[in-house]
């Protein structure tokens, strides 16, 4: 049984252990503690379940099937912590993993040090293994790591015996599968691309996040991280250098230039140049 977190991408968290215990010839049984909002770049947002649903999940799944081995990953409140250790002390399952969740693959904090404080007063004692955690390991790695012990555990390997299977295990995932990236880089490309093909009639982010069918959330994340602008920024920077462009190339007046680029007026181009650049479209022109 794994008791922990939910990971929308698939990369960590439940899903992961699921999919480790399942490929190791194990039946997966689970209790979710909180529900992450989240992608490659990160995590955006957490609902932790409250503390008697997760008592109510481990009670269900201890009463009707009494699993031997429980890993237990992602813990963010002490009162979800104490359902748990009462857990542990009242159904006494023949081993428990423990592979604290502190940070995130993206480095993203995930639980309070009071709480890992608390953690390792309450819940370590009553384990048979706790798993050092490296946070820069790739994405889900150390979770499944703990997860293939579980199930080596489960099959009646001693605990040492279990940890060298299980690292056995995870050099071939290392072999064989890369850290969880996403489309970031993909994604980047495919904006710059749009926006070289529609600033002149667009440049509201919402326009290009539809047409790339993101969230414009999303979109920013993925921008930030990988040029540190917004979206806005960057539909921004390629319009006004295509615009400086007709002012030096062209003999256009400023108000046809404005209406070239989509803009409803000639003073709503100058507002949106002098914001940018200091000076109006003529001074430029003339400088």
């Amino acid at each position: 049984m794994t008791i922990t977190g939910s990971d929308s991408t698939g990369g960590s968290g439940v899903q992961a252990d699921i999919k480790t215990i399942s490929e190791l010839g194990g039946y997966a049984m689970s209790a979710i503690t909180s529900i992450t909002v989240q992608t490659t770049l990160g995590i955006q947002q957490f609902y932790d379940v409250p503390a008697n649903i997760v008592a109510g999940q481990i009670d269900a799944v201890m009463n009707d099937f009494e699993p031997e081995v429980v890993k237990i990953g992602l813990i963010r409140r002490e009162d979800t912590l104490d359902v748990i250790v009462k857990a542990l002390q009242k159904y006494r399952p023949r081993h428990v993993i423990l592979d604290t969740v502190v940070l995130s693959s993206r480095g993203d904090t995930l639980i309070s040090r009071d709480m890992l404080e608390a953690i390792s007063h309450q819940l370590v004692p009553l384990c048979t293994l706790v798993i050092k955690k490296d946070d820069g390991s790739m994405h889900g790695l150390s979770n499944r790591y703990a997860s293939a012990v579980a199930v080596f555990l489960s099959q009646g390997l001693s605990p040492d015996e279990a940890e060298a299977r299980a690292k056995a295990y995870i050099n071939t995932q290392v072999v064989r599968t890369s850290d969880l990236q996403g489309r970031s880089s993909e994604l980047y490309n495919e904006l710059i691309d749009a926006i070289v093909e529609h600033h002149r009639e667009a440049s509201d982010v919402r326009f290009y996040a539809d047409l790339l069918n993101v969230s414009s959330r999303y979109l920013a994340q993925v921008t930030r991280r990988i040029s540190g602008k917004s979206p806005k920024a960057i539909i921004d920077d390629y319009l006004i250098h295509e615009i400086e462009l007709q002012l030096k190339s062209t003999d256009n007046t400023v108000q046809e230039i404005a209406y070239r680029f989509g803009f409803s007026s000639q003073a709503h181009f100058t507002k949106f140049f002098k914001k940018l650049r200091g000076i109006s479209p003529t001074e430029f022109r003339k400088r």
